[in-house]
């Protein structure tokens, strides 16, 4: 088909809104127009391409066979269309980029560190966005078309597979262990001596992900201490790990938290670590760069920047495990 026979793109925009949403309501409020609008934006589009795109059930639609392959098309297209109006939007400003990563990356490890990437590139302008997303591809999606100018260059990805895109890269993977108010360490009529007492205390759970806690890390780890009167899928839920870390800090339990995360909440004294024992997760954090800003200089820069930050930890932690190695073999202080 021709540019010149190409149907109205309000009608294309019309028809992606409805295939994601899956609903012409939803689409109207995105596209700011009425539902009957839509609906003849629609009408129109299938008359002319001579194919139904959606089936009309009483309480939702569905997408025909041919609407659903063309889905993913339009989805890329416009994600596409939104990063040309970007570059033309941002053409001759200084040097830019978007890193999206997950709230406790972004707050707990990236961000006390970003002073030394601004230091050595002053003129670069660095946007953080936090997102409670374990893994989305990189700026290809309609939804993050809309908000062309902050779509992410590079994503701080936290996952059990290596991210399918040729721009991956391995950050580090995480070692967790129990951390608790000090207090519970020695006080009360039940003080935690050894993984047995846990029995006592309230598991403080911050793996949302994880809707089976028999699958959880509270379960890895339990099973890892040899500790089997301990039930794994008790204690207090809560969707963020950072609050789940906050709350043994309050004294209202035992939480798996990792070391490099919790740093300054371990140099207050907020929290302690309980035993010595620790577990590295099946997932990882990786450095996912879009395919259209991997040959951009200051994209290149950065993501350089968080390879050398994690080889150092890394570094730093193989220094740690050979000045202090645990005693009595494997079973947990």
């Amino acid at each position: 088909m021709s540019s010149a026979r190409l149907p109205p793109l309000n009608a294309l925009r019309a028809f992606e809104a409805v295939a994601r949403h899956r609903s012409f309501r939803k689409a109207a409020e995105e596209l700011f127009v009425t539902p009957a609008a839509v609906t003849h934006q629609i009408k129109a589009l299938e008359e002319q391409l001579g194919v139904d795109l959606f089936r009309r059930l009483p309480r939702r639609i569905e997408l025909t066979p041919a609407a659903a392959a063309a889905l993913p098309l339009f989805e890329r297209a416009f994600g596409l269309i939104a990063r040309g109006v970007s570059e033309l939007r941002d053409y001759d400003r200084a040097p830019h980029l978007t890193v999206r990563a997950t709230p406790t990356f972004a707050s707990r490890w990236m961000m006390p560190r970003l002073h030394n990437f601004l230091a050595v590139h002053q003129g670069i302008d660095v946007r953080v966005l936090a997102s409670a997303n374990v893994l989305r591809a990189p700026a290809t999606s309609a939804d993050e078309g809309a908000e062309s100018s902050m779509d992410p260059d590079i994503d701080i990805v936290f996952s059990s597979e290596r991210p399918e895109t040729e721009h991956a890269d391995l950050l580090f993977r995480i070692d967790i262990v129990p951390m608790c108010h000090p207090r519970l360490l020695k006080d009360g009529p039940h003080p935690l001596k050894t993984p047995d007492d846990l029995r006592y205390h309230a598991l403080l759970h911050g793996d949302t992900h994880i809707e089976d806690r028999s699958r959880s890390g509270w379960a890895q780890w339990l099973r890892q201490a040899g500790v089997t009167n301990v039930d794994p899928r008790r204690g207090l839920q809560f969707d963020h790990s950072t609050l789940a870390l906050d709350a043994a800090g309050d004294g209202l339990g035992v939480t798996l938290a990792t070391p490099m995360f919790a740093s300054d909440e371990l140099k207050r004294g907020d929290v302690a670590v309980a035993f010595s024992l620790a577990i590295t997760l099946d997932r990882a954090y990786w450095a996912v760069t879009a395919a259209g800003s991997a040959g951009r200089p200051e994209v290149a820069a950065f993501r350089q920047w968080l390879l050398q930050e994690a080889a150092l930890d890394a570094e730093k932690a193989l220094r740690a495990t050979k000045k202090k190695r645990p005693r009595g073999g494997s079973r947990p202080e």
